[in-house]
């Protein structure tokens, strides 16, 4: 790396793993898309027997290394925890072991993050024909002003302080869906709702309840294409089948509202307390017919992939599918429990974006030297 080099141990490319080294349990194994901004994305996390990872020692991870995809999205990369120690490189991945008494891995990271690194990145790595594609070459080249250690370690002690608190805002936002999910399963799948003990129950259908397909309730509408290119930074979350996928000046759907996916994360299921825009691997619920219990109730659903060649959700299909209905009373009573729930929620993830945009703009600045740590 520029001014970086020798601080730096560059380790060995991926594990050559095949699929049937996979197995439910083990030894898990980081592959380029559980690489994250800095984190780590764990879902669709895969593992390898534990005899495989003994024999591949020279792979397993340690706390602080930094761990690189080689192909695809080359702008982002993991800094290992103390968690995830142990942990297997994966088959298209490149492992940084630093020197740490003159650079701190944290440090590091945080320059990695910085939107002028992600841009020459995909730059230095872009090629027409294939996917943008990471190298040891490319690595070594990586612009990094690099200070002295003591102040990396301010620089890092200033930034940790927002990750903290970011993180801790996410935990509890965890915590509280938590509850608002096994709340909904405690009267809904497991039966066991205010009054239930007086409440007689035929094939699974309470007294009073009744089983409702989706289509009754109310009508999965299609979302609106809008590439990346076409987006104008705005106060508006764009949806796609796997959440928030970015920021638009216009909404297309009023909120609060219901999303679930349509292709790719087939019959993922989001609520969005504001106006939104829903991209066109979506649907989006009608939103005369949004409410809480509607949103659990689809979080349940067994919606199943429909299209073969690409993972999709049919929207007849979806609709034919039956829920349970409560009677109005007790509609009313889980609206009332889990609604505090999410405005809770909403007050949290309000509090993350501004602690994020506040850090993000930090970040430049301190690792510019611009103000000084």
């Amino acid at each position: 790396m520029s001014s970086g080099e020798a601080h730096v141990q560059t380790g060995p490319f991926g594990t050559a793993l095949r699929a049937s080294d996979y197995t439910p349990t083990g030894t898990p194994v980081i592959n380029v898309r559980n690489i994250g901004y800095g984190d780590l994305r764990p879902d669709k996390l895969e593992f390898v027997p534990d005899n495989i990872a003994n024999r591949l020692e020279k792979h397993l991870l340690e706390p602080e290394d930094i761990v690189f995809g080689r192909k695809g999205a080359v702008d982002r990369h993991l800094l290992v925890g103390e968690s995830q120690a142990g942990w297997m490189q994966g088959s298209d991945c490149i492992r940084l072991r630093l020197h740490k008494s003159t650079l701190n891995p944290r440090f590091l990271s945080y320059a990695l993050l910085r939107s002028s690194h992600k841009a020459w990145m995909l730059t230095q790595c872009s090629n027409k024909a294939t996917m943008a594609s990471l190298n040891q070459d490319v690595i070594s080249r990586i612009p990094l002003m690099l200070p002295d250690r003591g102040t990396q370690d301010s620089i890092v002690a200033i930034l940790s302080a927002y990750d903290d608190l970011l993180e801790n805002n996410r935990r509890r936002i965890q915590l509280l869906e938590e509850s608002a999910w096994l709340l909904f399963k405690e009267w809904f799948v497991h039966l066991r709702f205010p009054g239930h003990e007086h409440v007689k129950v035929v094939d699974g259908v309470p007294d009073g309840w009744e089983r409702r397909t989706i289509g009754e309730l109310t009508t999965l509408r299609y979302g609106k294409a809008l590439k990346a290119d076409n987006r104008v930074a705005g106060p508006y979350p764009v949806y796609g089948s796997s959440g928030v996928v970015g920021q638009h000046e216009k909404a297309l759907v009023t909120g609060p509202g219901i999303i679930v996916g349509r292709k790719g994360n087939v019959g993922s299921v989001f609520w969005c307390e504001t106006d939104f825009f829903p991209i066109d691997t979506v649907y989006y619920v009608d939103p005369d017919s949004v409410d809480l219990l509607l949103y659990y109730s689809l979080l349940d659903a067994k919606f199943i992939n429909t299209d073969v060649a690409v993972p999709g959700l049919n929207r007849d299909f979806a609709h034919s599918r039956e829920l349970l209905r409560p009677p109005a009373n007790l509609k009313l009573l889980f609206e009332e429990a889990t609604l505090p729930i999410h405005e809770q929620v909403d007050i949290l993830r309000r509090h993350v974006e501004a602690l994020a945009a506040a850090r993000d703009l930090l970040l430049p600045r301190l690792m510019s030297g611009e103000l000084a740590a």
